[in-house]
């Protein structure tokens, strides 16, 4: 038998939604109000759910929606309805019922809900001159999605090293004469360095590119993931396993080992870093969800531009269009006043 995740107010019986600008969960009914807490403990049996279920569990609760056109695929729970693409803006189709082992560990709630996320959109972008009316048009504007992205969050004990090469110049003058003196050092780096919350995009390629604009998210934001923060939202689906992107953590720790023993390193003249390197004792992995507000443009050129917003600190990123008829009548108005001014120049020269 199939397993749902309804979340009733304690007072009426209606389906609860997540407030995010009031970090609540909110009662469209009678109005009422209540935390995560006293969400689970009014509803006991998907406290112990929560508390039990595998990632089988969680699946089950789960649909996964199809874009026909540009092939995005989203997660969401069965009471949220996906009717359009996020990126496209065509419509998305239901593909089944989640697959795979996608139980996120850890999330963290939107901090914005939809009317911050589009006022932040339009302050952002109403002080660019040349992006065209209709990118931010109310009809634009009113499709922007909250949608939960997946990332790895890792914490690793690593034993790291650097071997460098330093100088140590010395000049002064005496008579006529200059002199310089070269103190040659060979210095060695060992220590043990923890490493707490790596975040590292689950997906491919193109979407960790736009989603590096908007990091980091605050690792002290994180919660055990619960159900109810998705109600409303969607999630994307993960295509970058655990294994998939171990190399590129496991880079990002010897860059960071060597960076910080680096600055270990005292006042020389040159310091040459001849080796260095990065073993990882233990590690710990969290897939998690974390929130972002995502809204896209396709200009009359089939170009697709997407601004992102990070949904809990609010920072923004995106490429933006460029109208060629605001950029033209701006070239226009200036050809015409640096003409003003040359004619001008040349009369007095006269």
């Amino acid at each position: 038998m199939e397993q749902t995740a309804i979340y009733q107010c304690p007072n009426c019986g209606a389906g609860l939604t997540f407030d995010a600008a009031k970090q609540l969960f909110s009662c469209e009914f009678c109005l009422s109000e209540f935390t995560r807490e006293q969400v689970l403990a009014a509803n006991s049996e998907e406290a112990q759910r929560e508390k039990e279920a595998a990632e089988a569990a969680y699946n089950a609760q789960m649909n996964e929606y199809e874009c026909q056109s540009c092939g995005a695929h989203v997660v969401a729970d069965e009471h949220t309805v996906a009717s359009t693409c996020a990126y496209c803006h065509n419509p998305i189709v239901l593909v089944g019922k989640l697959s795979g082992e996608m139980k996120p560990q850890k999330i963290i709630p939107f901090h914005y809900d939809k009317n911050a996320a589009k006022d932040r959109f339009l302050t952002f972008v109403k002080k660019k001159w040349f992006v065209p009316k209709s990118f931010f048009s109310a009809e634009q504007v009113e499709r922007i999605s909250g949608i939960y992205y997946p990332f790895w969050v890792t914490d690793a004990d690593t034993s790291a090293g650097l071997d460098a090469h330093a100088t140590r110049v010395r000049t002064w003058r005496r008579g006529n004469r200059e002199y310089r003196e070269v103190s040659h050092y060979e210095i060695r780096r060992r220590g043990m360095i923890h490493f707490e919350d790596l975040t590292t995009a689950a997906l491919s390629e193109e979407d960790k590119h736009m989603l590096e604009g908007i990091l980091p998210f605050p690792s002290a934001a994180l919660e055990d993931f619960s159900m109810p923060y998705l109600s409303g939202y969607t999630a994307k689906k993960r295509n970058l396993s655990q294994d998939d992107v171990k190399g590129e953590v496991k880079d990002r720790i010897v860059r960071y080992s060597e960076r910080i023993l680096r600055n270990t390193i005292g006042d020389y003249s040159t310091v040459e870093v001849q080796k260095s390197g990065s073993r990882v004792l233990r590690s710990h992995w969290d897939y998690s969800l974390l929130p972002v507000w995502v809204l896209t443009y396709r200009a009359k050129n089939g170009k697709v531009y997407t601004y992102t917003m990070n949904g809990h600190t609010g920072k923004v990123h995106g490429e933006l269009p460029v109208s060629p008829l605001k950029l033209g009548l701006f070239a226009g108005a200036l050809a015409v006043v640096l003409t003003g001014l040359f004619t001008l120049i040349g009369g007095l020269i006269l």
